[in-house]
C-alpha cells in the first residue's frame, strides 16, 4: 500500500499569519515555526500589490501537529465550522488554554471558544466522550462555557 500523506491544516488570515505563528508557539509547548515565506515585491506581479512582506506561507508545529497559515487579506473569514480540540489531561490545563485562547465571551458554550485571530478551538478533556454518554453530564455541559471536569462528574 503506498503511503498515506499527512493531513495539514492550512489557516487564511488576513495580515496575522506571523503573529499568529508566534502566538500559538508560545501556547502549546513543544512548538516551533519551521519555515516563513514571504510574498515578492508587488512590483513583480500585480497579483501581489499591497502583500510586500507578508507570509504566503508559514510552517509551524504545535506539539508535534504540523499546520501551515498565509497572509490572503480580508477575501475569506474563519468561522467555527472548523475548530481544533485540544485534549487537556486535568482542570489545570483546561484553565490553562482557555486562559490563552479564549478571547471572544460571546463565543464561548460548551468547551468550545475562539482566540484572538478567529480560530476556534474545543479545550476539553481527554475522556470527554465518556461524559457525553451521560445524558445528565450532557445537560450540564450545555450550561457551560469553560469545562469544569467537577460539574461533569457530580452530573
Amino acid at each position: 500500500m503506498a503511503e498515506v500523506q499527512k493531513v495539514t491544516p492550512f489557516l487564511w488570515f488576513d495580515n496575522q499569519a506571523k503573529e499568529a505563528m508566534e502566538y500559538y508557539c508560545s501556547v502549546f509547548p513543544d512548538s516551533k515555526i519551521t519555515d516563513v515565506e514571504y510574498y515578492p515585491d508587488e512590483s513583480l506581479d500585480e497579483h501581489f500589490v499591497g502583500m510586500t512582506g507578508k507570509v504566503i506561507t508559514g510552517v509551524f508545529e504545535l506539539s508535534g501537529q504540523q499546520f501551515m497559515c498565509l497572509d490572503g487579506g480580508p477575501e475569506f473569514k474563519l468561522s467555527e465550522a472548523v475548530s481544533f480540540l485540544v485534549s487537556c489531561k486535568d482542570q489545570e490545563e483546561i484553565d490553562y488554554f482557555w486562559e490563552k485562547l479564549s478571547h471572544v465571551p460571546e463565543s464561548e458554550q460548551c468547551g468550545w471558544c475562539k482566540d484572538k485571530f478567529g480560530v476556534s478551538w474545543q479545550i476539553v478533556p481527554e475522556n470527554m466522550n465518556e461524559y457525553m454518554t451521560s445524558n445528565a453530564a450532557v445537560q450540564v455541559m450545555l450550561q457551560m462555557k469553560k469545562i469544569d471536569i467537577v460539574g461533569l462528574q457530580n452530573a
